[in-house]
């Protein structure tokens, strides 16, 4: 999680890239709220994005003060925290139709603390709590997902079922019924991330490709085109990536591909 603020008088209007999580915007402004805005679908205030929400932006005014906490999610968290990233995939909805009324009394608790390292205590113990009242996906779900993390997007399903020991069949199901996309399309979306971020730390874009797995530079052009609607240019710009080696030290995509794949059962969450 990282928390944002906004003090000073101007409008916000941050186009947001696409990310391997599913992703919960505390809104704790003072005033005017955040607004979260895809595929024309307006919410205002604390709002919960899933998977590959395609033309997302989020805004506001900043006049009264802007402050948000960001939380991303794992899919394989999230089903436990939420309840599914299934229905979520592709969607913007207000945190309070996911949460119920503990939304609003996290956010007032949240709102009125000291510092932010009393609102990250606070917002670990909220989601602590739902954690252990929600069921968990298949381990052999979330092996898969952790080992396309490690690896960069870079796998075969074929090699994925083999090595959670499943048919290829049964992994495409369970996977797509839990998670809310295929594996294919998953792997797709992490490769991309890391992608982005190699685009966004000044990589060239034929560099960034083959680095990142792709076949070429228009493949390559292809896939971020697909996950944002706009170019590889427009992706290296993005403000929001700008800042997520600072708001996010330790996130997966600093993983180096070596990293020792996980097996069912066992995993990290940071």
């Amino acid at each position: 999680m990282a928390g944002f603020r906004q003090r000073a008088p101007a409008r916000v209007d941050i186009a947001m890239v696409a990310h391997p999580s599913v992703t919960l915007f505390v809104d704790l402004s003072e005033g005017d709220s955040l607004v979260s805005d895809a595929h024309g679908r307006r919410e205002c205030g604390s709002t919960v994005v899933g998977l590959i929400p395609r033309d997302l932006r989020l805004g506001g005014r900043a006049a009264g003060g802007i402050e948000c906490l960001q939380i991303r999610l794992s899919p394989v968290l999230a089903v436990a925290v939420l309840g599914a990233s299934t229905d979520l995939s592709g969607t913007v909805v207000s945190l309070e139709d996911v949460w119920g009324r503990d939304a609003g009394r996290a956010e007032d608790r949240l709102r009125t603390a000291a510092s932010w390292d009393e609102r990250f205590t606070i917002a670990v113990g909220a989601l602590g709590r739902r954690l252990s009242a929600r069921p968990s996906l298949d381990p052999e779900v979330a092996a898969a997902w952790w080992l396309m993390l490690t690896r960069r997007g870079r796998v075969r399903v074929d090699s994925l079922a083999n090595e959670v020991e499943w048919s290829r069949k049964r992994l495409w199901s369970r996977f797509r019924s839990q998670i809310g996309l295929t594996p294919k399309h998953a792997a797709r979306l992490v490769r991309f991330d890391h992608a982005a971020h190699l685009l966004a730390a000044g990589n060239a874009a034929a560099q960034v490709a083959a680095a990142s797995g792709y076949v070429d530079q228009a493949h390559l052009h292809r896939e971020v085109k697909a996950f944002t609607g706009v170019t590889p240019t427009a992706v290296a710009a993005a403000p929001w990536l700008a800042i997520d080696d600072v708001a996010w030290p330790t996130s997966f995509a600093d993983l180096p591909p070596s990293t020792p794949p996980i097996r069912p059962g066992s995993g990290e969450v940071s």
